[in-house]
């Protein structure tokens, strides 16, 4: 029998893909930023700050939305057991 995943290491795994993340959109910031400074800005220093920054701005953005969203089943991870005859339905009954 596999033990049940704790909360604690739910959020520890989307905490290690954010940091991740945001460090391989950090590289690719950086990457960028060289690569423009080499061949278009004449060698200048801002355009990798500027990847940097850019990269950094989008790798919190994405942990951000991945820490904030609700645990939500994805519909193709409903499994259907049988029909269920007894359940009434609560909309129709009229409160008194």
């Amino acid at each position: 029998m596999a033990p049940s995943a704790n909360s604690e290491d739910a959020l520890a795994k989307t905490f290690d893909s954010c940091v991740a993340d945001t460090i391989i959109k950090i590289g690719g910031g950086m990457a960028t930023g060289v690569l423009f400074s080499l061949f278009l800005f004449k060698r200048k220093s801002w355009p990798v700050v500027f990847g940097v920054g850019v990269g950094a701005g989008m790798g919190a953005s994405n942990c951000q939305y991945k820490l904030n969203v609700p645990f939500m089943v994805r519909a193709d991870q409903i499994k259907v057991m049988g029909t269920t005859a007894n359940v009434k339905d609560s909309s129709s009954e009229i409160p008194v």
